[in-house]
């Protein structure tokens, strides 16, 4: 470091080191009000530039906490190999050198900002991934490698109609693989001119809208669980980037989750977009999206759609006529946006077909998709993030509150019950506040844990006791805003007399505790061995 760039903090600052106030400064309105001057150690100079020079960075006051994201200059154009490498020269070496890690690290995360990072791993029989929000895994998603029965959701299939059971109003279809799949009278969709007389078709039993040996095409919503066969639906879709294709429809929606105002703009560009024989849906993701762009999606799954009738005239036996992307390009497709900062793959050949799709359907958060090349890696990349541990954490039965407190989540075939305890949490003031703040990191923590398990089906909380009524509804009220930020539907009902929060959560996926783990051969699964010679 030079003389030159040693002064550079005292050039551009004319105050020295005990000043009552620092110097104004253009646009600066976080100078604090006069305060009485104080005495200060030799060795405090170095914090004061740093609080001034932290600007831009991310530092705040240099504490060394994160300054929030839209505070930060954005720097969207710079390319993800952008970042100086290790030892090269930067224009902020003329700072103090304890500080010049940190200040580069911070201009790194300047490229591409966002609250999520999605880490990818493949091994021979799956892809791994990893969604962290910071440092904390929110999510992980195991996808199988894809056969002709694992990970079929989505693909669309000529089924058979094998058996029609009025009493239980379903039906089990042949589709060409092992076990059959099961149709529901509610996702039956027929004609009107396939309906024999007046009956509207929601008075209809199942019996009278199909039979069996009927040829159908049909589609995969859900993927075998245990038991229970696929679940099929005749109301076909093709998701696409910013739209959802619904051949043979009127369907027209907008996801609620885009704004008013720009709900009414693709109002308003709808009518021009839709084919004329289907419906299509705009997804979140067409947020900003241009009608040029929107037109393109919405024709390439028109294609699709055509190719696939033509693959259905062919023949009428039970068959796969198209198969969905793979679950690590879907996940991207459904979830990938300016929230996420980057997305790094450790497998060379999954890397590449993830960036051509990126490139073909978001072409500025391509940039975003990295590779993590084993070979010349120190660690792996879930150890890297840590990602190895906090998996460990989430299959263990027992979690820990910051405050000490813990949730004890105890899984049976008919529900999960999670049990709140305060553990070594003893409070400050009185037992009811006590209770009541532990209640509240309770809830939040449940949430996260019931997303990041994939916890689905009957769920029972049960929260500590609390007398004061705006007690239950507050830990009820912070219970549900923390389930907000869960794609997954979830129906919660108020705390009861006894503590007690009944809820439910869409089941979609086997779950994370038995997606990467299997029964045991000894016990079946049920936790202990009986003795022998009883």
């Amino acid at each position: 470091m030079t003389d030159e760039s040693n002064n550079q903090p005292e050039s551009t600052f004319s105050p020295r080191i005990g000043d009552t106030r620092p110097a104004p400064q253009v646009g600066d309105t976080r100078n604090p009000a006069p305060q009485p001057s104080t005495p200060r150690e030799p060795g405090q100079g170095g914090n004061k530039n740093r609080r001034r020079g932290g600007r831009g960075r991310g530092g705040q006051g240099g504490q060394g906490q994160p300054r929030q994201q839209n505070q930060q200059p954005r720097n969207v154009d710079a390319p993800v190999e952008a970042s100086a490498p290790e030892g090269s020269s930067t224009p902020n070496e003329g700072r103090k050198g304890n500080n010049k890690n940190r200040r580069r690290g911070g201009e790194r995360r300047t490229r591409a900002q966002g609250r999520y990072l999605m880490c990818v791993h493949s091994t021979k029989d799956a892809t791994h991934i990893a969604t962290l929000e910071g440092r904390s895994m929110v999510e992980y998603t195991v996808a199988k490698a894809a056969d002709e029965t694992n990970q079929i959701d989505g693909n669309i299939y000529v089924g058979r109609i094998q058996n029609v059971l009025p009493g239980m109003e379903l039906a089990f279809v042949d589709i060409g693989i092992p076990k059959n799949a099961v149709l529901y009278r509610a996702d039956i969709s027929i004609e009107d001119e396939d309906i024999e007389g007046e009956t509207k078709q929601e008075n209809k039993r199942i019996e009278e809208m199909i039979k069996g040996g009927q040829t159908i095409v049909c589609q995969v919503t859900k993927n075998a669980i245990g038991a229970k066969g696929a679940r099929l639906t005749q109301e076909v879709s093709i998701p696409g980037r910013f739209a959802v294709l619904v051949p043979n429809s009127s369907t027209i929606g907008i996801s609620k989750r885009l704004p008013d105002g720009e709900r009414r703009r693709l109002r308003k560009i709808i009518d021009a977009v839709k084919p004329e024989r289907h419906g299509i849906i705009i997804r979140t993701a067409a947020e900003g999206v241009s009608e040029e762009d929107l037109a393109r999606d919405v024709a390439s799954l028109s294609e699709k759609w055509g190719a696939i009738e033509a693959e259905v005239a062919k023949s009428n036996s039970p068959r796969l006529v198209y198969r969905d992307l793979d679950l690590a390009v879907r996940v991207l497709r459904e979830e990938l946006n300016d929230d996420y900062r980057g997305v790094i793959i450790d497998d060379r050949e999954l890397y590449e077909k993830v960036r051509e799709y990126v490139l073909a359907v978001n072409p500025e958060l391509a940039d975003r998709i990295e590779y993590y090349d084993r070979s010349t890696e120190e660690l792996p990349l879930f150890e890297r993030y840590f990602v190895h541990e906090q998996l460990h954490r989430a299959l263990d039965r027992k979690v820990f509150l910051p405050s000490g407190g813990s949730l004890i989540i105890e899984r049976t075939e008919a529900l999960t019950v999670v049990d709140v305890n305060t553990g070594k949490n003893v409070g400050t003031t009185n037992l009811e506040e006590t209770v009541f703040r532990n209640n509240l990191e309770a809830a939040e923590e449940v949430a996260r844990q019931l997303r990041l398990r994939d916890i689905g089906g009957i769920i029972v909380i049960d929260f500590i006791d609390m007398e004061p009524k705006a007690n239950r509804e507050a830990v009820a009220s912070a219970l549900r805003q923390a389930l907000s930020r869960d794609k997954t539907r979830t129906q919660v009902f108020d705390i009861s007399e006894l503590g007690l929060v009944e809820m439910t959560r869409k089941r979609v996926n086997e779950g994370l505790l038995e997606s990467v783990s299997n029964i045991c051969a000894v016990c079946d699964g049920r936790g202990f061995v009986v003795a022998t010679g009883l």
